[in-house]
């Protein structure tokens, strides 16, 4: 594939292909492909793939029970994504990153700020139902119902009820 490309690729693409490389190696080699895609200050300018060499690294490293390793990786590439608002990368990342041992509280979600009332409340409406509909299946009258959906949405980042199923659908833990 290199032999194809004039000797000397620009910095992005020669990161691009040495993480392509450690991903397609089956040999300690690619320990050596990761961190020279991830050496390289010139691919900062480019953070979206230079977080998914970190996660890609990270998960490499955790995957040859190098725990403690992955974690800095990891815990970047997550902050990169969730900066990025790239919310499966993020989720996958988080994930990864509790695989890897770090502390629950690392991968918190907007959703997961939310209280179980909060929660349950916010999936109805987010069903279609009216308040008054969802006051009477929660036994709340439909004002409570409106001032809980008052404290969801900026929780959510959101500004209307029809972004509710897109605002909970993000979040891993439903």
């Amino acid at each position: 594939m290199e032999r194809h490309l004039k000797p000397d690729p620009s910095p992005r693409l020669a990161a691009v292909l040495h993480r392509a490389a450690a991903l397609l190696t089956d040999t300690d080699d690619a320990e050596h492909h990761f961190r020279t895609a991830l050496e390289d200050p010139a691919t900062d300018c480019w953070p979206f793939e230079k977080a998914l060499a970190r996660l890609d690294f990270g998960e490499w490293l955790r995957r040859r029970r190098r725990s403690a390793e992955a974690r800095p990786h990891l815990n970047a590439a997550l902050e990169c994504f969730q900066r990025l608002d790239a919310r499966p990368w993020a989720n996958r990342t988080a994930a990864e990153l509790r695989a890897a041992g770090a502390p629950a509280g690392t991968a918190a979600t907007p959703a997961s700020e939310l209280t179980a009332q909060e929660r349950q409340i916010a999936g109805l409406a987010a069903q279609g139902l009216t308040n008054r509909d969802i006051a009477a299946r929660l036994y709340l009258s439909p004002r409570t119902v409106g001032y809980h959906l008052h404290k969801i949405f900026p929780k959510l980042g959101i500004r209307a009820r029809a972004q509710l199923r897109d605002a909970l659908s993000r979040d891993p833990q439903q």
